[in-house]
């Protein structure tokens, strides 16, 4: 880790110690996930690399195809450590609670998350905190540590409607937050068409995704969410 050079700690949470700093002179992110000490050791240690491997792969794949993620640069399975490109922005959520946003912001954001599930990726933490707005004003989705292949129309579903909670829980100021993502998510596949085969199965459409998310938000409601 010669090449790495730490500058600050962004965040310590139960899963990750954040921090950010320079790897070769640039700005990037170092991600260092954190023992579980409720956990066997050998479990925590298994668990621990079975998630790594599926962030960093999907990561990677992600990036390679075009879709808004960070570039990783570096990966120690040892050390449970991954070093990734920096992205020069602020999470959706300062963004919204500074009052710093428009309905294109919102929009793009829509863009974002359906070029995850288009490539049959659910991101599977699909918080403010996990959406980066750049400088250009993109929206950047980061900690995919969570992420998993889908195929079926709840998990996307579902993706869709963490998100509208967090809308309507942490930031209900923000008016039609969620019906201008949804306009954004739609949006790519009227410009794209229908989505490719992606390794595994067909991704399903837009319009099937957000009915499927119409249909969860009435089950929560009937239930007493």
């Amino acid at each position: 880790m010669e090449a790495w050079n730490g500058e600050e700690r962004l965040h310590l949470g139960a899963e990750a110690e954040v921090i950010s700093g320079t790897w070769f002179g640039r700005p990037a992110i170092l991600k260092k996930r954190r023992l579980r000490a409720w956990r066997h050791p050998e479990l925590d240690s298994t668990l621990t690399r079975k998630r790594m491997t599926n962030e960093v792969k999907l990561t990677i794949w992600l990036a390679g195809m075009g879709a808004p993620v960070p570039a990783i640069w570096d990966v120690d399975m040892d050390e449970s450590v991954i070093i990734m490109e920096k992205i020069e922005g602020r999470p959706l959520i300062e963004v919204l609670r500074a009052g710093e946003y428009d309905e294109k912001l919102l929009f793009k954001v829509g863009k974002s998350i359906r070029e995850f599930h288009r490539y049959a990726v659910n991101h599977g933490d699909l918080s403010t905190n996990n959406i980066l707005v750049t400088e250009e004003g993109d929206a950047v989705l980061i900690d995919l540590g969570l992420a998993s292949r889908e195929y079926e129309l709840e998990g996307f579903g579902i993706d869709l409607h963490v998100l509208y909670e967090i809308f309507r829980a942490s930031h209900p100021d923000v008016e039609n937050a969620m019906d201008l993502v949804l306009e954004g998510y739609l949006a790519l596949d009227e410009e794209l068409g229908k989505p490719q085969p992606a390794p595994g199965g067909q991704p399903p459409d837009a319009v099937d995704i957000i009915k499927r998310l119409e249909q969860i938000m009435k089950r929560v409601r009937y239930h007493g969410g």
